[in-house]
């Protein structure tokens, strides 16, 4: 069967194109060195957490988060290591929302975005959200407002924790670069959130299907929302946070591997919650393969990194490099937090791009 056309999918750009508009922003500050601050890495694959308070096996002075924000040279620095470990904890971090803006919009300036990429409007947040149309709020009561109450709270109706994994707004022609969360209503416990490195899924395929993958590209879509917006009979946002970012029917098309152009390596950029069909593939072709590719994120408890929220925890995480997925185990306790998203540039592929594996290599061997 041949494949089936996509009228809504953007023409591709060429990629050295579309390379060449990433970097334009880049406000030409020289990162500093975060390695003399306090801090572990949660796994190998992923995950970074800068200490609050120095130990006996790490006597480093601590980095807070306003710190970082009043210097650019260690916004810049912060954000080349988000992009690296895929997702950068700080505890005790005592941020705003109106700060949670402005670090992941700096973040994505350091790091090049286009000029008219600000940050995320979600197609569900209303106008007059109480901390502005630029800050999504994550609750296990409602979906990014409050007309779009939950009524699968219960234990019966989770949804199942292989479900739950994505990346954020990939149904945007331009999706997320990074990403901010703080959960400001804690449960006692549970409510905790993973993540997976996209570098690492990648890596971990064989050569031949990696290949393979690099010539496909894929449909995103923002199916839940649409039909949320439909049952209320309102209208989606729009031009959420670029002007490429318009259209009632939020869907899109992206490569299956995506260069993140920090690093330049290959991530899989293909996820369950926004991800519906490979568009070079007939329907079951595509169905087969993205069920393996959503099983390979989901299973590979390694690639993966847990984070247990408490009072002022902050995530920051590269939503062009990483998956996501919330635990789902809180029963009538509020888990409530607030969310910034920053806007980056169009995905691409670019064939002369490396694995994270391939290219730490090399630099060790040097």
């Amino acid at each position: 069967m041949a494949p089936v056309a996509v009228p809504t999918s953007p023409v591709a750009a060429p990629v050295e194109a579309l390379k060449a508009a990433v970097g334009a922003l880049n406000l030409g500050v020289e990162a500093t060195d975060l390695s003399v601050y306090g801090q572990f890495d949660n796994t190998p694959a992923t995950g970074t957490e800068f200490r609050s308070v120095p130990t006996k096996a790490d006597a480093r002075p601590n980095l807070t988060i306003k710190e970082v924000l009043a210097d650019d040279a260690k916004l810049k620095a912060l954000g080349r290591l988000v992009s690296e470990r895929g997702v950068v904890f700080f505890r005790d971090a005592e941020i705003t929302p109106d700060e949670q803006k402005v670090l992941v919009d700096k973040l994505g300036k350091f790091g090049g975005k286009p000029a008219d990429s600000t940050l995320h409007i979600h197609p569900l947040t209303l106008p007059g959200s109480v901390h502005g149309d630029e800050i999504s709020i994550i609750s296990n009561e409602y979906v990014f407002d409050g007309k779009f109450k939950r009524d699968d709270k219960t234990v019966i109706q989770r949804v199942r924790g292989a479900q739950q994994w994505h990346s954020d707004i990939t149904f945007e022609n331009l999706p997320s670069d990074y990403a901010s969360l703080v959960i400001r209503t804690l449960p006692e416990v549970g409510g905790d959130t993973l993540w997976a490195s996209a570098y690492e899924a990648y890596d971990r395929l064989s050569a031949p299907t990696q290949k393979y993958l690099e010539g496909l590209t894929a449909v995103h879509k923002g199916q839940f929302f649409v039909d949320l917006a439909a049952k209320l009979g309102v209208e989606v946002r729009e031009n959420r946070g670029s002007p490429q970012n318009i259209g009632q029917d939020l869907q899109t098309v992206h490569p299956v591997i995506r260069t993140n152009p920090v690093t330049g390596w290959k991530g899989l950029f293909v996820n369950r919650g926004f991800t519906k069909r490979i568009v070079e593939l007939s329907q079951s072709e595509s169905d087969a393969l993205l069920e393996f590719l959503f099983d390979h994120v989901a299973a590979n408890h390694d690639i993966q990194v847990r984070f247990r929220w408490e009072a002022n925890s902050l995530a920051i995480w590269d939503n062009r490099s990483s998956f996501h997925a919330a635990t789902q185990d809180v029963d009538n306790v509020t888990r409530e937090g607030t969310r910034s998203v920053s806007i980056g540039e169009k995905p691409y592929f670019d064939p002369n791009s490396k694995s994270r594996r391939a290219d730490l290599a090399a630099k060790k061997a040097a």
